[in-house]
């Protein structure tokens, strides 16, 4: 098992600092993370924490109270430590995968450190290579909704893919100027979000606009009803799941067996749960792609290794962080995105 191959790591913590990061993005909001650096025997381990609160970062940082985490242990240990730490210090945040968001800065910050102070990197200690990786440009539309923006990165570079986020303003027009690029790879339906400024509640109307005007397309999270489901009869293989994905249980618990899924580690919370959703897919002939959290420092190296080491030729969206900015640019790298020369730990540069 994958898990294993980490599990008896051993790992020292002697303390933890924490660095505020934030930044616009594309889809029009204030993004705002913390990168969490774990300390010990010389070596330091970097995770980031991408819950979608800024005031959750603000009050972490305020907090003079530490989490104890000091010691000599495996990483397993480690894991089952912070897999019962509060990281929130009894505060109920507003959404229950914030919790997972955490955890996963503290864990993955600590299998770094446990692969430094092992001096080694994860692909060597899964005994697995590090592949070119695939990525598409996730971006909203500009409203009214035309596809310049799409149209403007295509003239920047016309060999980029998409990944978009169709909303109940995309017109008959909108579909036929996209589709016509032949570039946008998954379209995000959003209708498993709640309670996020980002939900799209089920639009029959939408889902049949889109599941028609781009064929080929991976379609993720549709909120299936009585009036959307008909929708994608004979699309159930292209249809992709994210938002529920938080492990193998999750996976067990679609309203079918899945032919795709959206991968975004912080999800899960824990290592063991990823690699096990990994091996699940494995053995169950799912496809994977990687997903981003908008990551403003390691995640999103960290999420691009992921996609490396397990799937590299899926249409991940793991862009280098410039393609999250507000304005498009020109001479940013292009897919596929090349390992780093050199790599430690559970991190890429």
């Amino acid at each position: 098992m994958l898990y294993d191959s980490v599990a008896g790591m051993e790992a020292t913590v002697d303390g933890y600092d924490l660095s505020l990061h934030e930044s616009e993005t594309s889809s029009g909001f204030t993004r705002t993370t913390t990168e969490v650096a774990l300390h010990g025997d010389g070596e330091t381990g970097r995770g980031e924490d991408v819950t979608y609160d800024s005031e959750l970062h603000y009050s972490l940082h305020d907090n003079d109270d530490r989490f104890p985490m000091e010691g000599s242990y495996t990483f397993d240990e480690l894991s089952r430590l912070l897999e019962e730490t509060e990281f929130f210090r009894g505060e109920e945040p507003g959404q229950k995968v914030f919790r997972s968001y955490r955890r996963w800065a503290f864990e993955s910050a600590a299998l770094d450190l446990a692969l430094r102070q092992t001096d080694t990197d994860l692909a060597s200690q899964l005994g697995r290579s590090y592949d070119p990786v695939r990525f598409v440009v996730s971006t909203r539309l500009e409203e009214p909704p035309t596809g310049e923006r799409v149209l403007e990165w295509l003239r920047r570079n016309p060999e980029l893919e998409f990944k978009l986020d169709p909303t109940s303003s995309w017109t008959a027009d909108t579909v036929e100027t996209l589709s016509m690029t032949e570039s946008v790879r998954v379209l995000d339906l959003k209708g498993q979000y709640e309670g996020t400024e980002v939900d799209q509640s089920a639009d029959p109307e939408l889902y049949e606009l889109v599941v028609d005007g781009f064929p080929d397309a991976v379609i993720e999270d549709p909120e299936l009803t009585e009036y959307t489901r008909e929708v994608f009869e004979g699309e159930r293989h292209r249809v992709s799941w994210d938002y529920p994905i938080t492990g193998v249980e999750s996976v067990e618990s679609l309203p079918w067996q899945p032919s795709w899924l959206n991968i975004k580690p912080s999800r899960f919370g824990s290592i063991e749960s990823l690699f096990d959703t990994v091996e699940h897919c494995w053995n169950n002939g799912i496809e994977m792609y990687g997903g981003g959290q908008f990551e403003l420092s390691v995640g999103r190296g960290q999420i691009q290794a992921l996609a490396s080491l397990f799937y590299p030729d899926t249409p991940n969206d793991v862009a280098p962080m410039e393609y999250n900015q507000p304005e498009t640019r020109e001479g940013l790298p292009a897919s596929p995105l090349n390992p780093p020369g050199d790599v430690s730990g559970f991190r890429w540069s």
